[in-house]
């Protein structure tokens, strides 16, 4: 045998003892990886927490009233407009009747409850009667949100419960509210009933026709060990959290309390305890694990 083939010979049996020793390789690391879960884990913390019913609504003055004519005839001008104050009684526009051969002084238009001008509906020499709108007065020193509760949550839904009110104006602050009416009847097509939310708001930032996402506060605790709601496991009524203990996972049951969609509150762990939080698909108790 010549030079060239011995080094050919010799460079075909490394190469098949390499391949031999690359495929045990990867035997070894898929069995590991088939073997071994990926986890990523969070410590449990005390946390104020809140349950809440998420609805959504419209903010309105707790009072307004559209004002009208006494009389026909052409709106000589509007005394006010959108924004001034104006105190009860106090005359928002005249308006000029216009009978034939008589003459008359401008009929006044006076405001049913003090607040601001909200709308100005007409313009000047305008035909009017005392069906035509002339002006929108609101009193916004607190405001109203009504939003219609789904019947399942009815139950849990009272005169003088706490809400917080959140509108797209200000999207980092909550406005905290109260509920002041519950409708005494379920509508029959949409299985809801009016509740209506109300809060002060002597500073004017919330206006009439805002929108609003309302939170009805079903529960509270101030301060709780709680954790990662995704790290919470049910199934027939039970509950359990995984917990790292070595290189293993351990199931430790824990009873439930107020929940989010954040945190859940538990009892059966401690704050500061890490508690799973991904690559629970398929884990069991004594799982090798590797946090991640």
């Amino acid at each position: 045998m010549n030079k060239n083939k011995t080094i050919s010979l010799l460079l075909a049996c490394a190469a098949l003892a390499a391949a031999g020793c690359g495929s045990r390789a990867r035997e070894a690391l898929d069995s590991l990886e088939k073997d071994r879960f990926l986890v990523k884990t969070e410590k449990a913390e005390m946390r104020p927490l809140e349950e809440y019913i998420l609805l959504t609504g419209s903010v309105r003055a707790l009072d307004e009233a559209t004002l009208y004519p006494r009389a026909a005839g052409k709106l000589l001008r509007n005394l006010l407009k959108e924004g001034d104050p104006v105190r009860k009684d106090e005359a928002v526009a005249l308006v000029e009747r216009d009978e034939v051969g008589v003459v008359y002084e401008p009929a006044p238009v006076p405001s049913t409850l003090s607040g601001v001008v909200g709308r100005v509906y007409q313009d000047t020499g305008a035909n009017v009667t005392p069906q035509t709108p002339i002006a929108l007065v609101v009193d916004q020193s607190k405001v109203r949100v009504e939003v219609d509760v789904p019947e399942k949550y009815i139950g849990k839904v009272f005169r003088d419960q706490a809400a917080r009110i959140k509108v797209d104006a200000f999207p980092d602050r909550y406005f905290n509210g109260r509920v002041y009416r519950v409708s005494p009847v379920v509508d029959a097509r949409s299985r809801s009933t009016v509740v209506e939310v109300l809060l002060d708001n002597a500073d004017g930032r919330l206006k009439s026709g805002m929108f609003a996402e309302v939170r009805l506060i079903v529960a509270s605790r101030g301060s709780a060990v709680s954790v990662p709601s995704g790290a919470v496991l049910r199934d027939n009524g039970s509950a359990w959290v995984f917990v790292p203990a070595g290189e293993a996972a351990r199931r430790v049951p824990v009873k439930t309390g107020i929940a989010t969609a954040e945190y859940t509150q538990v009892e059966g762990v401690k704050a500061g305890d890490e508690v799973i939080t991904f690559g629970l698909y398929g884990l069991k108790d004594g799982s090798k694990i590797k946090v991640h």
